[in-house]
């Protein structure tokens, strides 16, 4: 059967793009919301929030080589990475729950052990659901479309995220967070088992003896294709991230919106992420997925230039430099998982084993790093310019130039770097199809 015949018709796609739900509102709440929800809410301050958010997520990127390395050896009669996609509902609606929902006043401990069990969790369900569905798609094209369409479904649950607090009368920022909470944590086991049971799991076989050495790893990583990914993608992450990071500080008072207005704002920004993650999708299957990667990231990093001309309280201009951004940016998550999915094939090829859960951990590390730099670095900064992050604090001129500088600069200049990262890459489609082919015939032997 060759990769085409196994094409997932709509409805089945629509299931399998499930688990992307808590994924993307999480990936919104727990970068915009949940640090300014301590720093402001609890008065834990930016400088120790930043720093619990970057120790916590420096530890845990250790762990995802860890999970990637056991999954990919994982043989269960429901799978090799459903099960870790099963197992991973609890892990991750529990801690959101407590991260979110917290019983009462909370201290920097009860922060750092609740975010060290949420990032486990969702190393776990992220990892699963990502090396499962380079699984789904095999071919070249169908990977855009799939990841396409986890990328959209995510979309969609962060701008759910983002209007559930005005749905419940939501008045306050606390109110924002707990509301938010409540709809991750119960979309994760119900996103998770319609997935789990509309789609099956076919095990790629595995070829020659099983042998785990870190110089194997090391050596992937190494790989010219891999590095590009990796360093893209770290700079991809690492430049929406930032200003994430200190977006609701930056658009309240150094551009001054109101918190309501920023929140429309950003839900503008994460919707034009479904129609630009479609469109941008199928260019990747026109001119293939690294060149429109770079197209986007460059025109992301070059549109943020164009912010500070914006005026200030300006809405309507607002919307479209927000609506552009959004558009641009959807592709970096879709297409460098779609190219990673790729490379898996390629050392399948090469060496007889399954690596694809060890190289999107390499991903999640890389992304975990640049997510831990962003807050812990931004936070850090403003606290040492003297911005002051409480509810109601009033700011200095010095202090909210201070702000603008730090919400431009950094992600310009990550992002431009992501973009020029893959020069030189060299796996496109027509390289892919013969690893595709090879493959095919390889797996068809051994079952024969």
């Amino acid at each position: 059967m060759g990769p085409d015949a196994q094409r997932l018709s709509f409805g089945r796609l629509l299931a399998f793009s499930l688990p992307g739900v808590p994924i993307g509102g999480l990936a919104v709440a727990m970068t915009v919301y949940v640090p300014r929800y301590y720093a402001a809410h609890f008065a834990l301050g930016l400088s120790a929030v930043g720093a619990a958010f970057m120790s916590v997520r420096l530890i845990d990127m250790f762990f995802d080589p860890v999970i990637g390395a056991v999954m990919d050896r994982t043989r269960t009669r429901v799978g090799r990475y459903r099960a870790w996609l099963i197992a991973g509902a609890p892990l991750l609606a529990i801690p959101v729950v407590m991260l979110f929902i917290p019983p009462g006043p909370v201290s920097y401990a009860y922060l750092v052990g609740w975010l060290l069990i949420f990032y486990v969790g969702g190393s776990v369900v992220t990892l699963s659901h990502m090396s499962w569905a380079s699984v789904v798609a095999a071919s070249y094209h169908e990977r855009s479309r799939v990841f396409g369409a986890i990328q959209i479904t995510s979309v969609i649950a962060a701008t759910l995220v983002l209007v559930i607090p005005s749905l419940v009368g939501s008045r306050s920022g606390a109110g924002d967070v707990q509301a938010m909470g409540w709809f991750i944590a119960l979309a994760a086991p119900l996103g998770i088992a319609l997935a789990a049971s509309a789609t099956a799991e076919r095990i790629t076989p595995d070829v020659g003896v099983e042998r785990f050495r870190v110089r194997d790893y090391l050596e992937m990583l190494a790989r010219p294709d891999m590095r590009r990914i990796v360093l893209c993608d770290a700079c991809l992450t690492l430049g929406p991230q930032w200003m994430s990071a200190i977006y609701l500080f930056y658009f309240h008072d150094a551009r001054g919106f109101t918190d309501a207005q920023s929140r429309y704002l950003l839900a503008l920004y994460v919707v034009a992420g479904i129609l630009g993650a479609g469109v941008l999708s199928w260019l990747a299957t026109r001119i293939g997925k690294h060149r429109t990667l770079m197209i986007s990231a460059a025109g992301y990093s070059l549109g943020l230039t164009g912010l500070s001309f914006v005026p200030k309280g300006a809405f309507a201009p607002m919307l479209g430099f927000m609506f552009a951004m959004g558009f641009l940016s959807s592709s970096f998550v879709v297409l460098v998982r779609a190219m990673t999915a790729d490379v898996g094939d390629a050392v399948r090829l090469e060496t007889g084993r399954n690596r694809i859960g060890l190289l999107f951990a390499f991903l999640t590390s890389t992304e975990k790093i640049a997510n831990a730099l962003s807050i812990g670095l931004t936070f850090g900064v403003l606290a040492l310019i003297g911005y002051d992050a409480r509810e109601g604090a009033a700011n200095t001129a010095g202090a909210i130039g201070g702000l603008e500088l730090v919400f431009l600069i950094g992600p310009i200049s990550f992002v431009m770097l992501g973009a020029a990262s893959l020069v030189g890459y060299q796996l496109d489609h027509r390289r892919h199809a013969a690893i595709r082919q090879a493959l095919d015939e390889q797996d068809a032997a051994h079952r024969g």
